[in-house]
């Protein structure tokens, strides 16, 4: 399912021997439009406060009607875990004492968005060992912004500006950014659009500025969303379609492996 980041950062953190605190920010990876952590504010009022990051993989469970991330570790696991100046970018040594600390494979260097496979918890039953450590020193440092920060960048369409980045709909299991939330208010009023950040033809960075050659008309044209309805494959199928680029999804797959499957196991019982 997707979702709004914005709706994600009023959840609590539990682990299995209690709370931790409340999700602050998440961390982004901007090469492949993944979030990688939660950035946690621990701790309450008269306790001392700190900020831990937290990836997917620890996740045990999402109560989604109760906003609230259950992980599959002790509070004091987490409150020893390496920590973190979030002013300043999160670095690949940090990651690498981070992955050996929970004990986690890496994700990077593979072609999966969390190494082979696109989905964390298939990683949080993996283990690190010295030969991952060695083959991720060869690995650049990684390229991981905020998502607070991130917010509020313009976007430059093919014609001119078109808006400024509001919010970011995730899919729930993989962690990928699937559209970035345009605010056109300040050419277009009381409109807001998606976009992929796959459409984006480049980001420039230090000027806080993403480009992509959708024109302005085609924003205006543009199927119309709300906040309030969530975005479903019905929704991304006219998106896709109106702005007449490849779908990211393909229905059929599950099915047709499905199928497969039951071949397979249908030859097996007739000839053991």
């Amino acid at each position: 399912m997707l979702r709004s980041l914005k709706d994600l950062e009023r959840y609590e953190i539990t682990a299995t021997d209690g709370d931790i605190g409340k999700v602050a920010d998440f961390y982004l990876d901007d090469e492949r439009w993944v979030v990688r952590y939660l950035v946690v504010k621990t701790g309450g009022i008269l306790d001392a406060q700190r900020q831990v990051l937290i990836s997917p993989i620890s996740f045990r469970d999402i109560d989604w009607a109760g906003d609230r991330f259950h992980l599959a570790l002790t509070k004091e696991k987490v409150t020893n875990s390496p920590s973190v100046d979030t002013d300043v970018p999160v670095s690949r040594q940090y990651e690498r004492d981070y992955f050996r600390y929970y004990g986690y494979p890496y994700y990077w260097g593979y072609s999966g968005y969390w190494g082979m496979g696109a989905f964390p918890d298939a990683l949080s039953s993996g283990i690190w060992t010295d030969e991952d450590a060695s083959d991720a020193r060869r690995v650049t440092d990684p390229h991981l912004r905020s998502v607070n920060e991130v917010r509020g960048y313009h976007i430059e369409g093919s014609d001119g500006p078109i808006g400024h980045v509001h919010d970011f709909i995730v899919d729930d299991r993989s962690w990928k950014i699937q559209y970035l939330v345009v605010d056109t208010s300040n050419w277009w009023i009381g409109k807001k659009v998606l976009i992929s950040p796959d459409w984006a033809t480049r980001v420039n960075w230090p000027d806080k500025k993403v480009y992509t050659d959708l024109s302005k008309q085609k924003i205006k044209d543009s199927p119309l969303w709300s906040p309030e309805a969530p975005v479903n494959r019905e929704y991304e199928t006219r998106l896709y379609d109106f702005y007449g680029r490849p779908v990211y999804w393909d229905d059929r797959l599950p099915a047709e492996a499905a199928a497969a499957a039951k071949s397979r196991a249908d030859r097996t019982r007739a000839h053991p």
